[in-house]
């Protein structure tokens, strides 16, 4: 079974500074048939103008995953880790017993565009961490490039929960193919472009929850630029 996730039904926040969109509830955006798939919380697509950002501000008990789209970022917390995420960046800041952190575009001219991602941890109480990895396009294109898992397996930054992170960028007519193990169940986020979900048409911003499935298959455009997509396998 796929159940879509129009872009357009996003809940959005429109700060001036800040445009987000949000696929599932978050901050002010509240929808009860919306609060999450599995271990998946939050995925907010969000563009900061140039030299604005987030102020310091704190989180616990939650895994995020923060993956640049276009622009930089610049993260500061209170771990004392300080770094700039650039696209093909994946961070990983387990909030745990509780962290404060800022995020910032650095840049006077051009606005930046990422994705925040919340998954809830295995457990609460957790030491925070923090974590960052770089994914050339190369090792993204035309494959689903695991980028996190729960034991750092292939290279990926390790998140504590069961759940497997991978991205693909598909050209034209690439296609990619993902089991599903029986009990377990997947989301596909569209980052950019348009593709293919098992025949299904999905946009950018697009989301697609699927279970009772086999596996999927994730086909590119039939022209143009490439897509972009997040597969997330879930317990």
């Amino acid at each position: 079974m796929i159940v879509l996730r129009p872009a357009a039904e996003r809940g959005h926040t429109d700060l001036g500074w800040l445009d987000s969109r949000h696929t599932f509830s978050f901050g002010d955006y509240h929808d009860p048939g919306q609060m999450g798939f599995s271990h998946l919380r939050v995925i907010n697509d969000d563009r900061v103008r140039p030299a604005k950002g987030f102020a310091t501000h704190g989180h616990r008990d939650m895994e995020i995953l923060s993956y640049v789209l276009e622009g930089s970022l610049q993260h500061r917390d209170s771990m004392g880790t300080g770094s700039v995420i650039r696209p093909g960046d994946v961070q990983r800041m387990t909030a745990g017993t509780g962290v404060t952190h800022s995020e910032f575009n650095p840049s006077k001219n051009e606005p930046v565009r990422f994705l925040q991602i919340w998954i809830v941890p295995e457990r609460t109480g957790l030491k925070p961490g923090y974590e960052q990895k770089q994914f050339s396009e190369s090792e993204r294109e035309g494959r689903l490039r695991l980028v996190a898992s729960p034991d750092g397996r292939d290279g990926s930054v390790r998140i504590h929960q069961d759940a497997s992170v991978f991205i693909a960028l598909l050209g034209p007519r690439r296609k990619v193919a993902h089991a599903i193990p029986p009990g377990r169940v997947a989301w596909v986020q569209v980052a950019r472009g348009a593709v293919l979900l098992n025949g299904t048409p999905l946009a950018e911003g697009d989301g697609a929850a699927i279970s009772q499935e086999k596996g999927v298959e994730i086909s590119g455009p039939t022209d143009g630029p490439a897509a972009e997509v997040l597969l997330f396998d879930l317990a």
